[in-house]
């Protein structure tokens, strides 16, 4: 499943070129205009979740904690800025027991003060009743699993994240912009944030995205998630689907980089999907439910629609530590632009 789409909407960076040759129809986005201030939802604000469990096997360490911004802020401090100033009500943090008292201290008491915050535990024993974690296994069980961490905590509309990803002020907007335009008594729509594969790369390494299609509507008729992406030395980027066959990816995919927008009822459909995913492959020792593959099945199975919200923000993360530099760089060109304070702790209360 490939998202193939781009638009001149969406800020290139690193010197990649804009590509024009995207056919028509792949380039067919959902566009909303940015919120200039917080927007007035039909029904309780919505909750962001974010997905911190993760240390980071590659990086070697707690990402979340690593200070990005000029005076020590993380990206997760500009992550929970921006979604204040979207009008988010509330952030649930997905962490592991072991660092929960680090991460509470290190990242969580900064938001105290700001807006409501909550924290559930992903563990690996936390399965649907008549399920037990095989011998073995250590991994965890994926971000579907880490989602569904926090069905108890979340009650209301929802937006996912990644805890080590900058996704960029519009981007929650646009969020913010789609849970604003549902009826008040919606409770099973979502939403994606896509965003163009050539920006998401990096240098160091590979990585792991749900590379999409799109109708001609805008809306999602396809996610697959690709593992080992990388760009290889003929210039060719190329990534290995979930049954391990490696394949060329277009520059110009849309890839899913794990924002979402969820209503409550998404919880009910992720269980039954949990559940199928343990059936055929809780056995195995490293088997993971991702969201694409559960929002795939959604669309293709129950006709489920998911319209691709086009963002402007600019994606960047910290997958390998050499990634960081860019990173430290990327966010003080945003702060100089007058996309951020200077000073974000004492201004993350401020309207926008």
């Amino acid at each position: 499943m490939s998202h193939q789409c781009e638009s001149q909407q969406i800020h290139r960076f690193r010197g990649l070129p804009h590509q024009s040759n995207v056919p028509h129809a792949h380039r067919t986005l959902t566009k909303r205009s940015p919120l200039t201030k917080a927007p007035r939802f039909p029904f309780m604000k919505p909750t962001l979740v974010v997905l911190a469990a993760g240390m980071g096997s590659r990086y070697g360490g707690l990402k979340q904690m690593d200070p990005m911004g000029p005076n020590g802020e993380t990206v997760l401090d500009y992550s929970v800025f921006d979604a204040i100033r979207a009008g988010f009500g509330k952030v649930v943090f997905v962490i592991r027991e072991d660092f929960a008292e680090a991460f509470k201290k290190g990242v969580g008491a900064r938001f105290a003060n700001k807006i409501e915050v909550d924290y559930v535990f992903q563990k690996l024993d936390d399965l649907p009743e008549g399920f037990n974690v095989p011998d073995g296994r250590e991994k965890p069980w994926g971000t579907s699993h880490a989602v569904r961490a926090a069905r108890h905590a979340v009650k209301e509309h929802f937006a996912v994240i990644n805890a080590d990803d900058f996704y960029g002020r519009d981007a929650y907007a646009r969020a913010a912009g789609f849970f604003n335009s549902l009826p008040a008594d919606t409770t099973d729509e979502m939403a994606m944030i896509g965003y163009p594969l050539e920006n998401t790369l990096s240098d160091h390494g590979n990585v792991n995205r749900g590379i999409c299609q799109i109708d001609e509507n805008g809306s999602l008729t396809s996610v697959e998630e690709y593992l080992n992406i990388g760009r290889e030395d003929h210039g060719e980027v190329r990534g290995e689907d979930l049954k391990s066959n490696r394949k060329p990816i277009p520059n110009d995919s849309l890839v899913s980089m794990n924002f979402w927008a969820f209503g409550p009822k998404f919880f009910d459909k992720l269980e039954d999907a949990f559940i199928s995913f343990l059936k055929e492959s809780g056995d195995e020792l490293k088997s993971e439910c991702y969201i694409p593959t559960v929002v795939d099945d959604l669309i293709k199975q129950q006709g489920a629609e998911c319209p691709v919200l086009q963002t402007s923000s600019q994606w960047f993360g910290v997958t390998y530590p050499d990634d960081k530099p860019y990173v430290v760089e990327s966010i003080a060109k945003l702060i100089q632009s007058g996309d951020y304070p200077e000073q974000l702790a004492s201004t993350a209360n401020a309207p926008a």
